[in-house]
């Protein structure tokens, strides 16, 4: 501190020096003045002060508002708002996450005659100015002011309106206008020193808005002519130049008149500023004006609901991650690079299938409930889907009343709503847009491979832009898709899959937390009458879908037939709790209740969780987590991850993987999947899975797998009351399995999924086999006795066919002689 302030003082000292000889005349001639004149010396001397006090309160002014502006540095180091792009697996772009939707193009992929047109519309003098045209200001003051025409256009320069661009306008009350045109002036100034001219011209054309909310030349080439920037013609350009003026006004979709008037300008300036010869001119004047429209450019492509996962992944992964300035990466606009594992032609193949095989249940289940009264349409089901819909929020937002709020949902106007024909235009107040959708069957699907976890496909519901809800997380009753697991819970405790279970009806009484006591109705045995704690009993009767009882069966018997009773047998004889563990080993990770009737899949589940201890068995009880993201990159290509390489985890030893996969194989061939073979012809292609309906058949799940793919599906309603009235309609084999089926028929026949075609399960060992070679069932007595009076009965009627025949016979031939 010391020594600056010797160096202060030495400099002060230097100026005074300096300037003391010319201060001094100056002082002379002052004094004479005052003394000729010296009222007008007094004025004099005030307005001097003045001028001097203004222009250092000016030149203050401007320093603070130079503070708030960017340095050169910092815009030397400019990154505009850039989307960030999804690719699937097979380099097809599945969308952009974006704030304001940009490509950045470089200067040298934008057509000579477009950025002619930029400076010869917006900016004639650019290449003359260092940022300010102080030409253009004297042009504005003297309309404006002394003409008062208030139509000559302003005076900013492209460096200026860039700098509008970049910076965000702030409120400084009466003076933002003033403040904000400083601000930006300084930034223009600013800019011209960080980067070359043409490097600016690029910089402005891929942050300037355009009609329909296109940010950048590149975005609105496309929108609008369905090309890059890179391919513009001359006339295609000065049509969006053209539209810089008022990108509303001059929108060439809407507006196709004036965006050619407009066109015309621009060229006219192009000739007067020595682009254009007056003869090309003329000619390119005389053409109509064509488009390319394409409104979908900015839609956001295939798999929405894949790409929201996607979403809340990218977060995620990059949690803690932080840029060069220590600022955290930002998706919407960073510009990153997000490759996935999802596969382009197997997602559309997924949503082909959800499509044909929906449409078809979807118009079976308008016909089931025809003439009935729909349970969804209760007060209570509607009440809540009205106040979960934005309608309701957005007027609980505004403080209506739940009066006022009723009142508006009753009120009928025109909407859009979905059908399996499109969307459509009717005239229904908001209430019956919601019954009529609640009565929609949902969907989620998901195809993953099990050795890499990679997901690659993804549906999770019939139609984003309508329901945003992703029935591929949601969590619903898991139905018999998951008695797998207690099936590998019941190997992995040494119970001997050739021993045979009971098929009868037992009454399970709750003694204690845990504690089960089993009666059989058909014997009176001594029983319990209340808890420890003097509390009556829980009974608990768990029943077979389709009712019949008798007979035993082995554990593949049982799992190929779906036997509700030996699954509950096998839960108690496991225990429950190692159920569950195995259950969260194998990626389940919502809340289990420790019950036994998650055996007969009480517990709520999701798809993305239940597919996955299907992939185990699949991959011969190796656990690989599903894998979305396959690696993000930053916008000069630096990897930011990379989960192209999984670790896996033994969860299953592989004897007992290969067991259940076998007996899942026969689930397929001769159980509840049995259909996938004789009705939509997957003959000799090794399949193995499970089907699942839960209570009241309110959900309906497959879940199978190949050697190289496991897929899995779930169909529903949004409430649960939204079900088939019985079972053979509501089943899963009837409303999910089709949809795998057709999904898979596909897949195993068309070249371009070669790659998940072929192959084959693990082979038993000889000691596996023997484990299994065993009578998948074994009837009862009475079913015995029952089968020989059948068979009795037949044969009896197939004598007494045989002696009906016989005596028609002889009675032609007697009376042919006669």
């Amino acid at each position: 501190m010391h020594y600056m302030k010797q160096k202060f003082q030495a400099f002060g000292q230097w100026l005074i020096t300096l300037f003391r000889p010319y201060y001094a005349k100056f002082n002379q001639r002052w004094e004479a003045f005052a003394k000729r004149k010296p009222r007008l010396a007094r004025w004099t001397k005030r307005i001097g002060f003045t001028f001097l006090a203004f222009l250092f309160l000016f030149q203050l002014f401007i320093f603070a508002i130079s503070l708030t502006t960017p340095s050169k540095r910092e815009l030397s180091q400019l990154q505009t708002k850039a989307a960030s792009d999804l690719y699937s697996a097979d380099g097809v772009l599945l969308g952009r996450y974006y704030t304001q939707y940009r490509i950045m193009v470089p200067y040298d992929s934008i057509p000579a005659e477009v950025l002619q047109a930029l400076v010869a519309t917006e900016d004639e003098r650019y290449f003359q100015h260092n940022g300010i045209d102080y030409r253009s200001w004297g042009r504005v003051l003297y309309r404006t002011i002394i003409k008062g025409d208030r139509s000559g256009g302003g005076g900013s320069t492209i460096s200026q309106q860039l700098a509008k661009n970049l910076l965000t306008r702030s409120d400084y009350l009466l003076f933002s206008l003033l403040i904000n045109k400083v601000r930006e002036i300084i930034t223009a100034r600013r800019l011209e020193k960080a980067y070359n001219k043409e490097e600016l011209l690029a910089l402005y054309l891929n942050t300037v808005p355009f009609p329909d909310n296109m940010f950048g030349i590149d975005v609105a080439a496309q929108r609008f002519f369905s090309k890059p920037a890179s391919q513009l013609n001359l006339e295609e350009g000065a049509v969006l130049i053209g539209t810089l003026r008022g990108t509303t006004y001059y929108n060439p979709m809407r507006y196709p008149e004036r965006a050619t008037l407009r066109r015309n300008v621009v060229i006219q300036q192009m000739e007067k500023n020595d682009y254009l010869s007056q003869q090309t001119g003329d000619s390119l004047q005389a053409l109509p004006l064509e488009l390319h429209y394409d409104p979908e450019f900015k839609n956001e492509g295939i798999a929405p609901y894949f790409r929201e996962f996607v979403r809340r992944e990218v977060d995620r992964v990059l949690e803690g991650k932080t840029k060069e300035n220590g600022e955290p990466y930002d998706l919407y606009n960073d510009g990153l690079k997000v490759y996935t594992t999802l596969h382009a032609g197997l997602q559309r193949q997924a949503e082909e299938s959800v499509r044909k095989h929906l449409t078809e249940v979807q118009h079976t289940f308008d016909k089931h409930w025809d003439g009935f009264t729909a349970p969804w349409h209760d007060v209570t089901t509607i009440e809540f889907a009205m106040k979960n819909s934005l309608l309701y929020q957005h007027l609980k937002a505004e403080q209506l009343s739940e009066e006022a709020i009723q009142q508006k949902f009753e009120e009928k106007d025109t909407v859009t709503i979905f059908t399996w024909d499109g969307p459509k235009d009717v005239v229904m107040s908001p209430l019956d847009v919601i019954k009529h959708h609640l009565g929609l069957l949902q969907v989620g699907f998901m195809a993953m491979e099990p050795n890499t976890g990679f997901i690659r496909a993804w549906v999770g519901g019939v139609d984003y832009d309508f329901f945003q809800y992703d029935h591929v997380r949601s969590r619903r009753q898991s139905g018999s898709v998951f008695k797998p697991v207690v099936y590998t819970q019941a190997l992995r405790s040494g119970i001997d899959p050739c021993e045979q279970f009971q098929n009868k009806l037992l009454v399970y009484h709750e003694y204690a937390k845990g504690d089960w006591w089993i009666k059989d109705p058909r014997k009176d045995d001594p029983e319990p009458h209340f808890k420890p704690d003097g509390t009556d009993l829980d009974d608990w009767i768990p029943q077979n879908a389709d009712g019949k009882y008798g007979g035993s069966y082995s554990m593949m018997g049982a799992l190929t037939n779906s036997v509700n009773v030996v699954t509950v047998d096998l839960i108690m004889r496991t225990g429950v709790q190692p159920v569950i563990d195995l259950a969260r080993a194998m990626g389940i990770t919502g809340d289990i209740p420790p019950e036994p009737s998650i055996a007969l899949g009480a517990a709520e589940m999701s798809l993305y969780e239940l597919i996955q201890p299907f992939a185990i068995l699949a991959n011969n009880g190796q656990k690989v987590a599903p894998t979305a993201i396959n690696r993000i990159e930053t916008s000069d290509g630096t990897i930011l991850v990379d989960f192209r390489q999984q670790d896996s985890v033994q969860i299953v030893v592989p004897d007992r993987a290969r067991i259940v996969t076998h007996m899942l194989e026969s689930v397929a061939t001769m159980g509840t999947a049995s259909r996938l073979r004789w009705k939509y012809g997957l003959y000799n292609q090794p399949i193995a899975g499970k089907t699942g309906t839960s209570q009241n058949h309110a959900d309906g799940w497959f879940i199978g797998y190949t050697p190289k793919l496991v897929a899995g599906v779930w169909v529903g309603g949004d409430s649960p009351l939204v079900r088939f009235r019985n079972f053979e309609n509501g089943q899963g084999a009837n409303t999910a399995l089709p949809i795998w089926a057709y999904f898979m028929k596909e897949v195993l026949k068309k070249p371009e999924f070669e790659a998940w075609q072929g192959g084959s399960f693990p082979k038993l060992t000889p000691e596996e086999s023997r484990q299994l070679a065993c009578p998948m069932r074994i009837k009862s007595p009475e079913e015995i006795f029952q089968d020989s009076i059948l068979q009795d009965s037949l044969q009896r009627m197939e004598l007494l066919d045989s002696l009906r025949t016989e005596f028609v016979r002889d009675s032609l031939e007697q009376g042919g002689e006669g």
